[in-house]
């Protein structure tokens, strides 16, 4: 299994920005071949999609509530990915989670390992 963790989480004003970041512990080979996705779980609500990116790089997906907002990119070379958050808003706040897949299926890809998460709060 590829072990996750996630950086980068903090307090922001509305408007303003963060970059998360996941790094994996694994060989370059496998991250590689990984496809890699970004979600969210506020309190008292379901863990939810935020985005996902093929293992080539090149294919994204966005939820409709982060497009234009959001940017997830890797670097297979340092074996991590990022999540460049602009535009924030209060409804933003979360814990946010990366996921790793040794298949992709766009937005429904099926994750096999898990971050332990990085907290994001979005203040008026």
């Amino acid at each position: 299994q590829v072990q996750l963790v996630e950086s980068g989480g903090g307090l922001v004003q509305a408007g303003g920005s963060l970059r998360l970041s996941c790094a994996a512990s694994t060989s370059g080979r496998t991250f590689s071949r990984y496809a890699m996705g970004w979600f969210r779980q506020a309190p008292g609500k379901e863990r939810e999609f935020v985005a996902t990116i093929h293992w080539s790089g090149s294919i994204t997906y966005y939820a409709d509530s982060v497009k234009g907002r959001f940017t997830i990119s890797r670097d297979n070379a340092k074996n991590t990915v990022y999540l460049q958050m602009n535009s924030l808003k209060p409804e933003d706040t979360a814990v946010y989670y990366c996921a790793g897949s040794r298949d992709w299926a766009g937005p429904h890809t099926k994750y096999d390992d898990w971050g332990q998460g990085t907290q994001v709060t979005v203040s008026l």
